[in-house]
């Protein structure tokens, strides 16, 4: 199994123009086809005056797992030239957007098949991809008397910890990269829970 994958760092955008109509992209990364799918339907929402909000998505860390969408156009050119850009890259984890904004004059399969893949190169070559070492992600629950406890064990064992809830009960979520996360989560006191989140 592969040990690490690539993806991009963070949010970018794109545009390309054909003969008066305008195909805006956006890129974003994400971790599961629900945050994919609000992606989609945050710019429904914000640019509802676009014609078509074409999109593509990989998820997982083999990006097994995928969807194109042609929103209205021509069946296969739009989706795929998305998809086929982020297979390209050999990139995972990640939303294409493609917003169009119609002139009114015709393209024709190979000029839409053009624009699209255009469209997502440009989102791209904005983007900065890199390379994840592949963690396993989990959450713990605590009492607020454990919490130096629990922030001591993540400085030893250089845990990151992404989100942090401090309260009556306390929640922290953190990555372990895969191949030691057993060895890490068994210096953990043992009357502290542990729930795992995902793999990624």
């Amino acid at each position: 199994m592969a040990k690490s994958y690539k993806t991009i760092k963070s949010n970018a955008k794109g545009i390309f123009s054909d003969r008066g109509s305008k195909f805006f992209s956006y890129i974003h990364p994400v971790t599961n086809k629900e945050e994919a799918c609000e992606w989609v339907k945050f710019y429904k929402e914000d640019q509802p005056t676009g014609r078509h909000h074409c999109y593509a998505y990989r998820i997982g860390i083999d990006g097994k797992e995928y969807r194109s969408n042609d929103d209205g156009e021509p069946s296969g050119t739009a989706g795929n030239p998305i998809l086929n850009q982020l297979l390209s890259k050999k990139i995972t984890n990640v939303v294409v957007v493609v917003v169009r904004y119609s002139s009114g004059t015709k393209l024709g399969v190979p000029g839409l098949i053009n624009a699209y893949k255009e469209a997502t190169i440009n989102a791209l070559n904005m983007s900065e991809i890199i390379k994840k070492v592949i963690a396993k992600y989990f959450r713990l629950q605590c009492t607020y008397a454990q919490i130096p406890e629990v922030i001591k064990w993540g400085k030893q064992q250089k845990v990151e910890f992404t989100r942090k809830k401090f309260d009556l009960q306390c929640f922290v979520e953190f990555a372990i990269e895969s191949e030691i996360s057993e060895t890490k989560l068994a210096t953990l006191s043992r009357n502290i829970n542990v729930e795992f989140l995902f793999e990624g």
